[in-house]
């Protein structure tokens, strides 16, 4: 194992100032530019903008910042986006986003998250392609609130846009980092850019994870668990044939030989430990409970064996005419994997779980854009056609004395054309219109088998052995949504550097299936699309002077027919499974302010703040009626991102940078449900690093995650019919070393 000096020694030193999150306050090297606030280009609008220009609420981080605060994941965007919460159903397996209230509260890869997120503007369709890695980013930027008249795939809650480094087809350049940390943890990453002729560039990047030792420990396999092994690799061409043409191939590859992790059970039976169940001293149905009082640690049944494969290549090809430029965007997604889920978190196969996911995916976006007379403008055709089969082997031996088989396929293709046009009305005064029709439609063939596998019967659907399959649940349908989206908004420049704006803007999600395992067809009923109308004010701008930019806005969700999990006792095992609840209202408030004072050279401060108000309407979950005035799921009232950095020069040259940077989430429930077990407490997670700077040539960073080693639950699984659930919680503290040398 790889070990450093102690955290807490590391943590003392580090603790003495405080790191900023946002790229725009951490991307030099050197303290030349320290003091100065940088303009902030994003492409949250299909085109390159000032971040201040832009009338959406956007949280952006940079390259240097995302190596940085070791941002690898899409589900690390919470480290610098207020209002926005992550999940895991299982650990490092399927992220759930959620941003301003609005998320999904599901586990199935056959589904698409709520936020839209693009690499490179293709759109990843399923669940299941959020858990994979990061690598060689120029930036990402999270837009809240719907943006399908700029979007392709329509979605609720708002477009995680990641940008990958491009070639540069100005001068060759490379890097190369390599690390290691503790759970015997090692990195090397990668990338070198090359001019290949004067038309012809070209860039490769990759990555090599190889952590060896997992943070749970299996009592039950004797073992720690949730080793990482994976490797990363993307090549780009770029070809500019003209000054009016450029076509940009990429190829990523990735593959993962790793390990799960397991959430802590909680038994539903009180026990002579604990009788305010569910709780780990509590029992479950055959007498377990989990008593050495250690969240990573426990005694799992199910083989923890993680094999992933990916392959997204994309081909973008931009001609420019004399009245603007037609962009098209072809994407291929090629994706398997297979693992286990524990689900009852015991070393007795109660719901053990042996699933295997496929998403082939093929994306194209044409679009046309430009400017003429007091207008900018985007048309667009969007197209996507994926095919995601899950399964789910289920080992159920412990309680129901049987095995089953569940399958998930589901085709879906999508058509829409959208629309946006900005009108000037004045110098100072723009006028936002877009609109978006989009006809999707989805093919679902899903149903569950009991295998009847085991002497003398099963005990779910009461048939003997050598009876044959009998097929618990089944449905093969089409659901086919229309719908008609739109924004209007007004930007309003009060000065060079202040934009005031305000819009309303409408958002749909489609509707589907839910592909878990269930024992009826009454649980297979395909839940409804949802839509949700967003309004929101909001201001941004810069006070140059005094070293501030800022940016803030209040907003108001009407909400309906939100997709989330209800109970549902139809069948011979109560399930949780996603359904529709009528409606909901969502009120908030985004905050951020970044601060470099005149006066303290080389300080940087940074705070981002976020405030909730949810109410769902009243709906039915299993036998019961929910009244209304439950809290949207993972929708903490208050959040806080606070963060600084301190940096001073050591010599000619040479330059150290001192930093923390920590986020706060007030008390949230994990289902719609509200039921006590499922609410988090509040947390503080809290990062740090020291990185020292030499001739903009070399980089050495020392670096905590969760310094504090706070333990926080993020989601609670919910299997009491059954006698248990289980809890998941966050990484533990983790720290490492990392050296960069840069090439040019």
């Amino acid at each position: 194992m790889y070990k450093f000096s102690s955290v807490a020694s590391v943590a003392g030193v580090v603790l003495l100032s405080l790191f900023t999150p946002f790229g725009v306050l951490a991307e030099q090297a050197t303290t030349d530019t320290i003091d100065t606030i940088e303009e902030v280009v994003v492409t949250a609008q299909k085109r390159e903008q000032n971040l201040t220009d832009v009338g959406i609420s956007i949280a952006v981080i940079g390259e240097q910042a995302i190596r940085d605060q070791r941002i690898f994941m899409v589900e690390d965007i919470h480290q610098f986006t207020p209002n926005a919460s992550v999940k895991n159903v299982i650990p490092g397996l399927m992220p759930i986003l959620t941003v301003r209230g609005v998320g999904l509260n599901d586990f199935n890869a056959a589904n698409n998250p709520a936020i839209g997120v693009y690499v490179d503007e293709v759109s990843l369709s399923s669940l299941a392609l959020l858990s994979s890695d990061l690598y060689d980013l120029e930036r990402m930027e999270v837009l809240k609130g719907p943006q399908g008249t700029l979007y392709g795939r329509n979605s609720t809650a708002g477009a995680l846009n990641v940008i990958t480094a491009k070639p540069d087809p100005e001068g060759r350049s490379g890097r190369i980092s390599a690390g290691a940390g503790d759970y015997d943890l090692i990195e090397v990453e990668g990338m070198f850019n090359a001019p290949l002729s004067d038309a012809l560039a070209l860039r490769v990047a990759g990555k090599v994870i190889d952590q060896g030792e997992g943070y749970w420990e299996n009592d039950f396999l004797g073992r720690d668990v949730g080793e990482r092994d994976v490797w990363m690799a993307r090549a780009q061409l770029l070809w500019q044939p003209s000054d009016r043409t450029s076509v940009l191939l990429k190829v990523d590859e990735q593959k993962g030989r790793s390990e799960t992790g397991t959430g802590n059970f909680a038994g539903a039976l009180p026990s002579p430990l604990r009788t305010d169940c569910p709780n780990p001293e509590c029992m479950n149905f055959v007498g377990y409970m989990d008593t050495d009082g250690d969240i990573y640690r426990g005694s799992f049944s199910a083989d923890p064996t993680y094999d992933m494969n990916q392959t997204i290549s994309s081909l973008r090809i931009d001609t420019e005419f004399d009245f603007g430029t037609l962009s098209a965007i072809t994407g291929y997604v090629d994706f398997d994997r297979e693992y286990s889920a524990d689900v009852d978190a015991s070393p007795v196969a109660i719901l053990d779980f042996y699933n295997d996911d496929e998403v082939k995916q093929l994306s194209q976006e044409v679009r046309l854009s430009g400017e003429g007379g007091s207008t900018v403008w985007q048309v667009g055709v969007f197209y996507t056609d994926d095919e995601v089969t899950t399964t789910y082997f289920g080992d159920l031996p412990g309680l129901l004395n049987t095995t089953t088989f569940s399958l998930g396929e589901i085709n879906s293709t999508n058509l829409s054309v959208f629309a946006n046009v900005e009108w000037a009305l004045s110098d100072a005064l723009t006028l936002v219109t877009g609109v978006r029709y989009s006809d999707e439609e989805r093919e679902g063939l899903v149903y569950t088998d009991d295998l009847v596998s085991l002497a003398p019967a099963s005990f779910l659907s009461f048939a003997p052995l050598g009876s044959g399959p009998v097929r618990l649940a089944f449905v093969d349908d089409t659901v086919k949504d229309d719908s008609v989206d739109w924004k209007l908004g007004l930007n309003w420049s009060v000065a060079e550097d202040t934009l005031l704006y305000a819009s309303v803007s409408q958002g749909t999600k489609s509707g589907g299936f839910f592909t878990g395992v269930v024992t009826s067809n009454a649980q297979l009923i395909p839940y409804d699309a949802e839509q949700l109308i967003a309004y929101e004010i909001g201001v941004k701008g810069q006070a140059a002077d005094l070293g501030l930019s800022y940016e803030a806005a209040v907003f108001y969700y009407d909400y309906e027919d939100v997709q989330t999990f209800i109970g549902d006792n139809s069948g011979a095992v109560p399930v949780n499974r996603l359904g529709n609840v009528s409606g909901a209202s969502i009120y908030g408030l985004d905050l951020l302010v970044q601060w470099r004072p005149p006066a303290l050279s080389g300080l940087a401060l940074y705070a981002g703040f976020g405030l909730l108000d949810t109410e769902l309407d009243s709906f039915v979950s299993g036998a019961d009626t929910i009244p209304k005035g439950n809290e949207q799921p993972d929708a903490p009232e208050f959040s806080t991102n606070l963060a600084a950095s301190y940096e001073f020069t050591l010599a000619d040259g040479a330059a150290l940078q001192i930093a923390v940077d920590g986020r706060y989430q007030d008390e949230t429930y994990h289902n719609a449900l509200n039921e006590a077990f499922s609410e988090s407490e509040n947390y503080w997670v809290l990062n740090a690093r020291v990185s020292l700077y030499l001739q903009e040539n070399w980089e050495f960073m020392a670096w905590a995650k969760n310094i504090d080693d706070d333990e926080y639950m993020t989601q609670f699984s919910n299997n009491l019919a059954l006698g248990n659930g289980s809890r998941v919680h966050g990484a533990p503290r983790t720290y490492g070393f990392t050296a960069t040398r840069h090439f040019n």
